[in-house]
């Protein structure tokens, strides 16, 4: 009998299974229902605050929406238009002549008129032959205002007056002469009563428009 000179060894394996280790609990990963909605509105909080912090002061120191009302702005602005006022620019300068601007009523403050400016502080306005003449420091014999950048040919600016407007002083009329509580009526407005100048028209889209001086040839 023939012996084989190498007895069979059992071969080892290639791989080995790791030892075992014992099971671990895990946290869970999806929150409860009461710490989604804790979470949620806690993100909704922040938001609002942040908008708030936002818009209120653009709403109540820079820029506020109002409607025209009436028709003593007609034809350049109808009844219910939504405009957006500008609050800004007259803390650093004063109205200019043409500005379209929004007043608090001297009579009654609660109400709010649009207006255009027409006489500056310190100047000698006066209304006769249905036009506007103003007299100022470097106009002493004075000069008719032409209006005919945004008023048509047939607009007469009716009454008698002759005013000379104080330091702080604005004479404001509406575009449609024959329909307008205006400073032939209210008196000179005070620059404390001009809430903001007329920046944009947003409504109606078919009329959007932003709002500039009109030029003057004095």
């Amino acid at each position: 009998m023939v012996m084989n000179s190498n007895p069979k060894t059992t071969p080892k394996p290639e791989f080995s299974n790791p030892p075992r280790r014992p099971l671990q609990r895990h946290a869970n990963v999806v929150p409860s229902f009461t710490e989604s909605v804790g979470s949620f509105v806690v993100e909704v909080a922040k938001v609002v605050v942040i908008a708030l912090a936002i818009i209120i002061p653009v709403r109540y120191f820079l820029i506020q929406p109002f409607y025209v009302k009436g028709a003593s702005m007609e034809p350049n602005f109808y009844d219910n238009e939504y405009l957006v006022i500008d609050e800004v620019s007259y803390r650093f300068h004063a109205p200019n002549r043409g500005d379209v601007v929004v007043i608090r009523n001297p009579r009654r403050e609660s109400d709010f008129l649009i207006k255009r400016v027409i006489g500056l502080p310190g100047e000698r306005v006066e209304i006769i032959n249905s036009g506007v003449n103003i007299y100022n420091g470097d106009n002493p014999n004075g000069f008719t205002i032409d209006e005919s950048s945004y008023l048509t040919p047939d607009v007469r600016t009716h009454g008698t007056l002759d005013v000379k407007l104080g330091p702080n002083e604005f004479f404001v009329l509406g575009d449609n002469r024959d329909s307008s509580l205006d400073s032939r009526y209210l008196g000179p407005v005070e620059k404390r009563n001009i809430v903001g100048r007329a920046w944009v028209r947003a409504w109606p889209v078919t009329r959007l428009s932003i709002f500039s001086s009109p030029k003057y040839s004095d």
